[in-house]
C-alpha cells in the first residue's frame, strides 16, 4: 500500500502525465454525460424498457448496448456509439488484405495511414446513415407510443442526423483522448461503456444474494468475488501470453564498422485475434435462429434451441464459430510469407531454419500450434457467463465473468498501465508494478 501511494504521488508530480490524466477524465465525463441525453421527442422510460427487453434476448443488441455503456437502451444521442467506426475499421482491414489498392496504401507509411483513416471515416458515415434509420424503425415497430408518429418522416431524418452526429462526436472524443490523454481513445471509450455497468451490476447481485438466503446468501456472493478475481487473473495471463521466435541478424560491414548481429524475437500472441472472433460470432448468431424459423416453424424445438442464449445448442454453435473465426482472423492479420520476406530482406534468419519458404512454413506451423489452444480457451471464456448463470448469478453481473467485456477490460487496462509506466520510466520513477514493467505487452487495442 505504501508503494502504491508513492507511485500515485509520482504520477501526480509528472506534469505532462497529470495533464493527460485530467484530459482523459474530462473527456470521459463528457461521454458519460452525453449517454444520458435522450433523442428529442422520445419517451425515455418506454424506449429504455423496450430496448432492454430486446437486448436481453439478442446477443448482437446486447453487445451494442454494452459497447455504448447503456446509451443504446436509453435511446441516447450516443446510442450508436463507437460500433459503426469499429465496423468500418474491420471492413477496411479486410480490404487491406484482399484489395491491392489498399495493400499499396498500407505500405506507404504515414501518408497511407492517413488515407486509410479518411476512407474509414467515410465508410463510418455510410454505416451510420443505414444504422440510424434502422435503430429508429426498430423502436417504432416494437413500441410506437415511444415515438412522435404525427410527423414520422421528419423525425426519422432529424433523428438519423442526430445519431450520426453523436457517433462522430464520440469518435472525435476518442481521437482527442489518444492525442491529449492516455492510450488508445477508442478502446478507452469502449472500456468506459463496459465499466459503467459494473457498479449497478455489483450492487444488484449483492442485493439478490442478501434477499435469497437459501441460495447461499453473503457467503455465495464472496465466493463469486473470489472466482471473478481468479478469472480476471487467468485472463491477464492469457492476454499477455506470447510465443517468442528468435531471429538472428547477420553482421555486415558499413564503412569501417561491423553492424548487425543482434538477436531479436518475433512475439506471437496466443490471443492474436483479440476479441474479434467473439464479436463476429455474436453478430452471426441470429442467422441460425432465422433459418430455423423458416425451416421448422416459429414454435419448434429447433427454433427455440437456437434462439436461447442460455441453451446448449446456441452456445455450442457460438463456440464453433469463435474457433473458426479465430483461425480466420489470425490468418488475415498475420502473414507468414510477408514476415519471412521482410526478415530475409533485412538479413535476418531463424536459427536452424532456412530463409524463404521454410521460414514461412515454420512461422505458420508455430502460429497454428498456439492458435489452436488459444481458440479453445477463447471459446471457453466467451461462454463462461452462461456457466455463471447456472449458479444463479444475475444476468448483468454474469457478463463480467467472461466474454467480450472481460477481455476488453483486461486488454485496455493493461494498455493504460503500460502508457502510465512509460511516462514514469522516462522520468526515472518506478512503475505501478514491482518489476517496473508489464511483461509480454506490446500494445493491444479492443478491436
Amino acid at each position: 500500500m505504501k508503494k502504491l501511494i508513492e507511485t500515485l504521488k509520482n504520477i501526480w508530480s509528472v506534469e505532462d502525465l497529470r495533464v493527460r490524466i485530467l484530459f482523459t477524465l474530462a473527456f470521459a465525463a463528457i461521454y458519460r454525460f452525453g449517454s444520458y441525453i435522450v433523442l428529442p421527442g422520445i419517451d425515455p422510460n418506454t424506449a429504455q424498457a423496450v430496448m432492454e427487453q430486446q437486448a436481453n434476448g439478442n446477443g448482437l443488441l446486447n453487445l451494442l448496448s454494452m459497447f455504448s455503456g447503456g446509451a443504446f437502451t436509453h435511446a441516447s444521442i450516443f446510442a450508436l456509439g463507437i460500433m459503426p467506426y469499429i465496423s468500418a475499421s474491420i471492413v477496411i482491414q479486410l480490404l487491406c488484405v484482399a484489395v491491392p489498392y489498399f495493400q499499396k496504401m498500407q505500405r506507404e507509411g504515414e501518408s497511407g495511414r492517413r488515407k486509410i483513416n479518411q476512407y474509414t471515416r467515410f465508410l463510418t458515415i455510410i454505416i451510420l446513415l443505414v444504422q440510424g434509420p434502422a435503430y429508429l424503425a426498430n423502436l417504432k415497430a416494437q413500441y410506437q407510443t415511444a415515438l412522435p408518429l404525427d410527423n414520422w418522416l421528419s423525425f426519422l431524418i432529424t433523428g438519423t442526423v442526430i445519431l450520426a452526429a453523436g457517433s462522430m462526436f464520440v469518435l472525435w472524443l476518442g481521437e482527442r483522448i489518444t492525442d491529449k490523454g492516455i492510450g488508445n481513445g477508442v478502446s478507452l471509450i469502449i472500456m468506459l461503456g463496459i465499466i459503467a455497468r459494473l457498479p449497478q451490476a455489483f450492487f444488484q447481485e449483492l442485493a439478490h444474494r442478501l434477499n435469497n438466503m437459501t441460495g447461499g446468501g453473503l457467503v455465495m456472493f464472496l465466493i463469486e468475488i473470489i472466482v471473478l478475481f481468479a478469472v480476471v487473473n487467468i485472463a491477464i495471463l492469457l492476454v499477455q501470453g506470447t510465443r517468442k521466435i528468435p531471429v538472428q541478424y547477420a553482421k555486415r560491414v558499413v564503412g569501417n564498422q561491423a553492424v548487425g548481429g543482434a538477436r531479436q524475437y518475433i512475439p506471437l500472441k496466443v490471443f492474436a485475434a483479440n476479441v474479434m472472433p467473439i464479436i463476429f460470432a455474436q453478430a452471426l448468431m441470429f442467422i441460425p435462429g432465422i433459418l430455423s424459423r423458416f425451416i421448422a416453424g416459429e414454435a419448434s424445438a429447433v427454433t427455440i434451441a437456437f434462439n436461447n442464449p442460455q441453451g446448449l445448442w446456441y452456445n455450442l454453435l457460438s463456440a464453433v464459430l469463435i474457433i473458426a473465426f479465430t483461425f480466420f482472423y489470425t490468418a488475415i492479420t498475420l502473414n507468414p510469407v510477408q514476415m519471412a520476406e521482410d526478415m530475409k530482406r533485412n538479413n535476418g534468419f531463424i536459427p536452424g531454419v532456412k530463409p524463404g519458404k521454410e521460414t514461412a512454413d515454420y512461422i505458420d506451423t508455430v502460429m497454428s500450434r498456439i492458435t489452436a489452444p488459444g481458440s479453445l480457451i477463447l471459446a471457453f471464456i466467451a461462454i463462461m457467463p452462461v456457466f455463471a448463470r447456472m449458479f444463479d448469478v444475475s444476468p448483468e453481473f454474469s457478463g463480467f465473468f467472461g466474454g467480450t467485456s472481460l477481455l476488453i477490460l483486461v486488454g485496455v487496462v493493461l494498455d493504460t498501465l503500460q502508457q502510465i509506466e512509460s511516462h514514469l520510466m522516462m522520468r526515472h520513477y518506478d512503475g505501478l508494478l514491482s518489476s517496473g514493467r508489464i511483461h509480454g505487452r506490446s500494445g493491444m487495442s479492443a478491436y
